[in-house]
């Protein structure tokens, strides 16, 4: 959901010079996106039925000038594939000074938690968005 709502907010504000991909350190290489994801993706005028999940590499990692992650354990799974990585927690990273804190996955809870990780997602990514200077 964040890739998605990520690249919404990208179009919506103009900006041509981000690029966003999605990988996860728990990832089920080719899996769609959760029942529950497509349909917040529906109620967010987000298309998530083309989505297959991916497992990050150090590939990956090599090709990120930033990478975002919603959980401390994400930053320590990270941290081992690539210990020079820029990497942060997404939540606080747009507030300046923030330590940041942890996102709930929602995978595995129903709908209601997928539309509360949805929105603090987009409130985040806004602020992200905010911060990144223009190229």
């Amino acid at each position: 959901m964040a890739e998605a709502i990520a690249r919404r907010l990208i179009e919506e504000s103009g900006r041509t010079d981000i690029e966003v991909e999605s990988a996860g350190t728990q990832a089920w290489d080719r899996s769609p996106a959760s029942d529950e994801a497509l349909l917040v993706g529906v109620e967010r005028n987000i298309d998530l039925s083309g989505h297959r999940a991916r497992r990050l590499t150090a590939e990956i990692m090599r090709a990120a000038d930033l990478v975002l992650v919603m959980s401390p354990s994400h930053l320590a799974d990270v941290r081992e594939i690539d210990p020079d990585a820029n990497v942060h927690l997404l939540a606080g990273y747009g507030t300046p000074g923030s330590k940041g804190h942890p996102i709930a996955d929602p995978f595995g809870g129903n709908l209601e938690d997928y539309r509360a990780t949805a929105d603090e997602l987009e409130h985040e990514l806004k602020e992200i968005l905010e911060r990144i200077p223009a190229a």
